[in-house]
């Protein structure tokens, strides 16, 4: 009975852990700014300090009531700071700005907000590239590739007189760059996707461009 407690307060406490100190992700296209915010901002009275730390180690801000904020030299120009609710804007990300963001604001106790910042570029143009079409009085067949800068994927699409199938489904790769790359068949459509967390493109092209014979009525096919 005494291992079963020890073990339920061990589970409480550790649910309460991962509430109170988990990282927000957030994602940031490089070039763009951020906004990151304190929890319960709303409670400002007693207020001792509050630093905001990139990676547990350099100081972005530095504040304390009745005194101007303090701005790490290295970031003058590039944050703002608001007395009001302490919240940190961090202007034109680069990838050397990723991190883990800590907010530390001081009373009677210690409170912590964490945000775990990627920034990314955002993502190559992709082009879909008919290969080659065969045909026949009552199919035809297209093999594509949707390609990016640093990936391709190959499909083969298969259509009748009624409708069009994607051989194997939709199909999908995560790119040399950590991006997704899908290309997959709606309609009469076939798209390539290039995404990442900020930013996306893609293209596409018609069978019924290639196939006369097909009348488009299909729908996205998957595995």
């Amino acid at each position: 009975v005494w291992s079963l407690h020890v073990f339920l307060v061990f589970v409480v406490y550790f649910i309460l852990f991962i509430l109170f100190f988990a990282e927000t992700p957030v994602f940031v296209q490089k070039g763009n700014d951020v906004l990151l915010n304190v929890e319960k901002a709303d409670v400002v009275q007693d207020i001792f300090s509050v630093v905001w730390k990139l990676n547990e180690k350099d100081v972005l801000i530095r504040f304390s009531p009745g005194r101007e904020p303090i701005v790490l030299s290295n970031y003058t120009g590039r944050v703002e700071f608001s007395v009001n609710n302490y919240s940190l804007k961090v202007k034109n990300l680069q990838e050397t700005d990723s991190g883990v963001y800590t907010a530390r604001v001081t009373r009677d106790i210690e409170e912590l907000t964490e945000y775990n910042v990627t920034v990314q570029d955002a993502v190559s143009p992709v082009k879909l590239k008919v290969d080659s079409v065969s045909r026949s009085s009552d199919s035809c067949n297209l093999t594509v590739t949707c390609n990016t800068q640093d990936s391709h994927i190959n499909s083969t699409i298969r259509c009748d007189t009624k409708t069009c199938s994607q051989e194997g489904g939709e199909q999908s790769e995560v790119t040399t760059s950590g991006a997704s790359l899908h290309v997959y068949l709606v309609n009469h459509s076939i798209i390539c996707n290039h995404s990442n967390q900020v930013s996306w493109t893609k293209d596409i092209e018609m069978t019924e461009h290639f196939c006369t014979q097909h009348d488009g009525n299909t729908e996205k096919q998957n595995d």
